[in-house]
Formats: C-alpha cells, structure tokens, sequence
C-alpha cells in the first residue's frame, strides 16, 4: 500500500494545486507543495523501513529479478500465447534494493527543489509546483515498476512536465531548449520501444506458457533458462539502448543536455541531473544487464566502454572551457555517468556496485550543487566566473557548502563521491575479454578524477577566494546576504548524506547488493543454459 501512496500522494497535491484559484498567493502554492513533498519523503522512509524489515526476514529466492514488497492487480487479458493460455497484462509495481535508494533519493531532492524555488518562482507558482510535483509522481512510478509497459509509460510521462517546466519557467532560450530535449528523449524512446516490444514476441515463441509476458520477473526467468541467440540479444541491446543512452547521456548522444540545464529554472536542473539522468543507466541495469547478458557482454562492454571513456574525457574538458559556472555542472554531469556506465558494463560486482554507488552519489552531489548555483544566481543574476571574486569573504555560509559540495563531487575520499569511482574503475580494471582491455579504459577513465579537481578547484578559486570582486548591481538593490534558514535546511541534507556515504558505504552496499547478485546470477544462468543445449544436441 504503500507503494502506492507514495506515487499517488504527489499526483493528488498537483491536482489540487492545478485547481486551486488563480489569484490566490504564490505562497499558498509553495507551502502546499512543501507539504505535500515532505509527506512523499516520509512516506519513502516507512517503505524503506518496511522493505529492510521484509529482507532481515527469511525469503525463499523467487528469481533473478525480485521485488521483495510488491502489488499486483491484473488490467487485461487479452490474445493468448503460443501454447494458447490467455495473457495477462498487470499494473505490477514493487520494490528492491536499487529501486528504494533511488525512491529516497527521489523524494529527498523534490524537497531541496521546492526550497530553492521558494523566491524565485513567482508567476503561475501554483502551475510551477504541480508540474515539480507530477514530475516526482512519474520518476517514484519509473522506480516501482516491474512491468515493462509500466516502466515505459512511467518513463516517457517523465517528459511532459520537464518539457513545461523548461519551456514556461527557464531562460531565453527555454522553448528551444525544451523542444530539443523532448524531442531527442522521444525518439530513441520509440527505437528502445521496437526493442523492448520484439524481445518479448521473441521470449513468447521461445516460453510458449509465458502467460505474464511483459513482467519482468517473469521474462527474465524465463529468458535465464531459454536464452535468446548471442546475434539476436545483440540486435536487441543496441535497439533497447539507444533511449536509455540519450537519457543518461553518454557521448555523443549528450547534445541537448547542457542548453537543458542552463536554461531549466534551479528545481528543474536539480531533479534533472539528480534523478532524470539515472532513469537510462536504472534501464540498463533493470532490462539489458538481466535479461540480454550476452549482448551485453558482446556488445555493450565494448561499446559502453569506449563512449564513456569518451564522454569522461569530453565532459571534463568542456567543463574547463566553461565560463558559466552552470554549463560547468552541466558538463561535469556528462563525465560523471561517464564512470557510471564505465563500471556498470564492467560485468562484475566490483563494477555494477560502483556503477549504483555513482548513480547516488551523483545524485547527491551534482543536486546540491545545481541548489547552490540557483542560490548564487539569485542574489547576483549572473553565472559568469569572470564577474566574480572572493566571495567567501562576503558568503561565507555558501563559500562553505559549495567548497564541501565541490570536494563530493571530486571524490575527496571520506566523501561519498570516492568510494563509487574507485569500485567502477576497480571494476573495469578487472576485465580481460576477447572484447577489451580493462585496464587501459580504466586508466583513461582515471584521467577523468583528476580533469574533475582541476576544473571544479578552478570554480572554487576564482569565484571564491582572492580579492573580493563582484558584479555590477543597482545600489538601491537590496544587500547581498548569506545564506538563510531555507536555503540551509535545502543544502544541508544533502551535504550529510555526502559525508554519511563516504564515511559508512556499507549501509547502501548492503542494500543493492542482493540485487546485483541478481543480474550476476542471470549471465550464469543463461551460460548454463547454453551449455546444456550444446550438450543435449550433440548426443
């Protein structure tokens, strides 16, 4: 029940928002949307509870991929399969490890987006915060899905309200920046569709009593003992990902990210490289790592691999280049899920686990920084590092935080940033496959730590230590303050976490790791399976 009410409550304060009269004060809006985001929050927390408490228990193993709190409801039935049974269409939602850290991490960043709106949103505030709110609904929906209809649905719906709150609340250049996301995002989700759709006809004639074809589940048991040819899991890999790639955005499909980010209002790009982004690596690792393991060791490795070496070091350097601290974060981002990726296709539990460590971490950090970059920018109406000096002097609260946040972000160890870039490079250095050496992306993706100290201390050393320079601003202007209390209560979450993760990892390792087990278990189980049909059709 909960599961539920953690989507639906989002959903209902939206509609509420949406009806509620025009000219009743912004400040109504944004208190109702606090609310509603700290309930969501609250809510994701006795989930998580519930769930640990269910995994402490005694379970028997079901399958590779496992829900272990679940709600099932049967929408249709319609046509029948091969071996003539009817097929059951569900509305299945459920929860494992991955997918409850990414809850949390969901509703913990809907609550900073709403605090660093707070003043800056005033027109049509009540629009602005269903919009925030419906866009919460839809990425806890993507989390929670263990149907692949489901999960497509909920992660197209994650387009509409992002492509509003860009194109109505962001910069000059909103409309082009939302149309270009929206319209990038939708094509490879269309291609990843096709995939999807021919992966389940082909496992329906391979499992004629596959009667729940589109649960997940399901079709990954049933693809472990009656796996696809290595040809054909490659063909689907590639149609599959070429959505999730555009959404994480691995190099060079990461073109509309930056104009994105720079013209999206603070909450926006917050939720966006918090959360948005991870939607593609969470599909990698939710369909094509279980279900298309050959493919994805014959493929995707290769493949994977080289673009996020890439983008790492792409990223990194477009991030130096950059004069809008902004567009800097933007690029940064690209780099980041660079190591993601990296150690997710590496294959092994070093890898994988540093890949979801990064997707968190990620989120954490990046979040917080788009959060004080929103705050700088309200107080100056400028992005631009060479408008800026010393500013530590003056911000001392912010010069703080963002220095803490920056050295997250940089992996500075005993922060959360550290441990995830370490198990995914560990991960890749391991590999020895006809496909590639690990060792040598390892070792070029390690340049990518380095690139990211050197262009995120540039930021900090030029926009905050030195002669105090400012910009130019009206003298009648109110003064430039620190911090306040809602901008504190915004970050400072964020930051402890950040030092709670790098300090004690564990407790999200031990979380996840059942389930990337899982994602092992089911390359096993199809080499397995291959072997016995070799062996069955050489007697």
């Amino acid at each position: 029940m909960a599961i539920v009410i953690t989507i639906l409550l989002p959903l209902a304060a939206a509609a509420f928002l949406l009806l509620m009269d025009s000219r009743a004060p912004a400040s109504r809006a944004r208190w109702w949307a606090l609310v509603a985001t700290m309930l969501t929050c609250a809510v994701s927390l006795g989930l998580a509870s519930q769930f640990v408490s269910t995994v402490n228990s005694v379970l028997p193993k079901r399958g590779i991929i496992e829900p272990r709190l679940e709600v099932h409801h049967t929408w249709m039935t319609v046509g029948e399969t091969p071996a003539g049974e009817p097929i059951h269409l569900e509305i299945y939602l459920g929860v494992d490890g991955i997918s409850t850290a990414m809850i949390l991490l969901t509703t913990l960043l809907c609550i900073s987006a709403v605090l660093v709106s707070w003043t800056a949103v005033q027109e049509r505030a009540a629009e602005f915060y269903a919009a925030l709110l419906v866009l919460e609904a839809g990425l806890i929906g993507v989390f929670c899905a263990f149907d692949i209809l489901l999960f497509y649905v909920f992660f197209e719906f994650t387009l509409i309200p992002l492509f509003f709150l860009v194109g109505i609340w962001g910069g000059p250049l909103r409309r082009y920046a939302a149309g270009k996301f929206f319209i990038y995002t939708l094509a490879g989700s269309l291609i990843t569709l096709l995939g999807l759709i021919s992966m389940v006809g082909m496992t329906m004639q391979a499992v004629p009593t596959l009667t729940t074809p589109f649960s997940m589940p399901a079709l990954a048991d049933a693809l472990a003992t009656h796996p696809l040819p290595a040809e054909v899991q490659g063909s689907l890999f590639l149609a599959i990902a070429a959505g999730f790639l555009v959404k994480v955005p691995l190099f060079p499909f990461h073109t509309w990210l930056p104009l994105a980010h720079v013209e999206a209002p603070t909450a926006g790009s917050v939720l966006l490289a918090g959360v948005l982004l991870k939607l593609g690596s969470y599909g990698f690792l939710r369909l094509c790592l279980p279900m298309l393991p050959a493919g994805c060791a014959a493929v995707g490795m290769p493949l994977i691999a080289v673009l996020s070496v890439i983008g790492i070091i792409y990223g990194s350097l477009c991030a130096l280049a950059q004069n809008d601290i902004k567009k800097l974060v933007a690029y940064s981002s690209v780099a980041h899920l660079g190591f993601c990726m990296l150690g997710m296709f590496a294959l092994n539990i070093e890898g994988i686990t540093g890949g979801v460590l990064q997707m968190i971490n990620h989120g954490l950090s990046t979040g917080a920084l788009f959060c004080l970059v929103g705050m700088f920018y309200e107080r100056y109406h400028t992005r631009m590092l060479s408008d800026l000096g010393g500013l530590a002097t003056k911000l001392p609260r912010l010069g703080v935080m963002m220095v803490f946040i920056a050295f997250a972000s940089i992996g500075l160890p005993g922060l959360n940033g550290f441990v995830g870039e370490v198990l995914a490079l560990a991960g890749m250095f391991k590999v020895q496959s006809p496909y590639l050496n690990g060792m040598t992306y390892a070792a070029l993706g390690a340049m990518g730590v380095v690139l990211g100290a050197w262009y995120l201390l540039g930021v900090l050393q030029k926009a905050f230590f030195g002669p105090l320079q400012e910009p130019v601003h009206d003298d009648h202007a109110e003064p430039i303050l620190d911090l306040n209390a809602r901008e504190m209560l915004a970050i400072t979450p964020l930051a402890l976490m950040c030092l709670y993760l790098g300090l004690f990892p564990q407790t999200l390792i031990d979380l996840i790791q059942p389930d990337i087990n899982g994602v092992l278990q089911a390359s096993a189980a199809q080499a397995q399976a291959v072997a016995e049909q070799v062996a069955a059709l050489s007697r």
